[in-house]
């Protein structure tokens, strides 16, 4: 099993001055149920490299298991020091592709266009995708051969309106997760907020904030195995 995870590069939080970009929970637990399992992972970003990490998802109550893990994981850090630059990825390697979120990709990658075409050539070869929290954000822009966008007509989930309200980032962010998936004619749905909720489609993934990210990752695993 190859998979690829494609993280931000983008480290300021709009105009306010301070920095986000990935959230360590959300690669670092699926990361791990993925080795785990045997896969082999590629980490790729837009502009390759050391992506940013969020500062907030290194505090003290954004700490899970798989956080610490990683805390202490001197050999995947240096992996994540060194990733790919995404332009030179190709979907045809992979098998899945894992998207953790953050509030970087709403920035960078939802408009990057080497993350547009790598994410429609895997849906184009059924081939299985997961996005966390921000993360389904990236779609937004992704088409069918036939021009709909991806996720209309599908059951989505992503970061929801109430957790970006209580994150107090709702006027920061360039757009909201829910409200754009809605728009595109998603069938977004979402469960308590930071409670873990996960939404497939076929061999679309989706889960809505850190929680989720775990059980994202192990859908992804067992699309994989039936694929």
């Amino acid at each position: 099993m190859k998979v690829l995870m494609v993280l931000t590069s983008h480290s300021e939080l709009g105009k306010t001055g301070r920095k986000t970009g990935f959230w360590i929970e959300e690669f670092a637990a699926p990361y791990y149920v993925l080795a785990d399992a045997g896969a082999e992972i590629t980490l790729a970003s837009p502009k390759g490299g050391q992506p940013p990490i969020d500062p907030k998802s290194e505090s003290a109550d954004a700490q899970t298991a798989a956080t610490l893990r990683f805390d202490r994981d001197k050999e995947l850090k240096d992996k994540l020091a060194h990733t790919l630059q995404l332009n030179t990825v190709n979907e045809m390697h992979y098998d899945a592709v894992f998207y953790p979120g953050g509030h970087g990709p709403l920035w960078d990658l939802a408009n990057d266009s080497a993350s547009i075409a790598l994410i429609a050539d895997f849906y184009t070869h059924h081939k299985p995708m997961a996005f966390v929290c921000h993360a389904p954000g990236v779609l937004l822009k992704v088409k069918l051969p036939d021009g709909r966008p991806l996720v209309k007509g599908k059951a989505v989930t992503g970061f929801s309106n109430t957790e970006e309200e209580a994150v107090q980032l709702t006027d920061i962010v360039p757009f909201l997760v829910e409200d754009e998936l809605k728009k595109l004619g998603g069938l977004y749905s979402k469960g308590p907020d930071w409670g873990s909720y996960v939404k497939q489609d076929g061999l679309l993934i989706t889960g809505q904030n850190p929680a989720s990210s775990e059980q994202a990752a192990k859908l992804l695993l067992k699309a994989l195995e039936i694929a």
